[in-house]
């Protein structure tokens, strides 16, 4: 995909649209000097151009029972049919898993993986996993403390191209 040119008013609704993503056409019209229907023409034709993908809710993790936040490298044996095929679609299917990475390096995937717990993320890892088809070695890095998180995606003005 080409990135799409910018200006400075589509990098001023994104950037609002990242941390305020529930703001009406007419807080957002007002918040970058806009027409409340200029606005919504411009929002309309980021989504229609996919610059937009979706909108959602952040949720707290902690609020919601998961203590334990953890980065997984995953070694897999490559001698196996559909190695990566099996894994991904066995990824997929585990609520554990909020983000899936294939990587360069030493490691074949790096999964983002969410517990309840110690014993819930053992569980995980040991029953499902160890399990799946292919894992030849894995690696946790439990977090410990979070120093900056889901700063969306830097907006800047692209010049056109020449």
């Amino acid at each position: 995909m080409t990135a799409i040119s910018l200006d400075a008013t589509d990098c001023r609704i994104l950037s609002v649209l990242q941390n305020e993503g529930r703001i009406s056409n007419l807080d957002l019209a007002e918040r970058i000097s806009l027409s409340p229907s200029a606005c919504l023409r411009r929002l309309r034709l980021l989504e229609e151009q996919g610059v937009i993908e979706r909108y959602r809710a952040c949720l707290n993790r902690e609020a919601l029972g998961f203590e334990l936040e953890a980065f997984v490298q995953v070694s897999m044996r490559n001698d196996q049919a559909n190695w990566h095929e099996r894994f991904a679609e066995a990824v997929r299917e585990w609520p554990e898993v909020v983000g899936a990475f294939v990587v360069t390096g030493e490691t074949h995937y790096l999964l983002h993986v969410l517990a309840q717990s110690l014993k819930h993320y053992s569980d995980f890892v040991l029953t499902k996993l160890y399990k799946a088809p292919g894992v030849m070695d894995i690696r946790s890095n439990i977090v410990l403390q979070t120093l900056k998180e889901d700063a969306g995606v830097p907006v800047i003005v692209r010049e056109a191209q020449r």
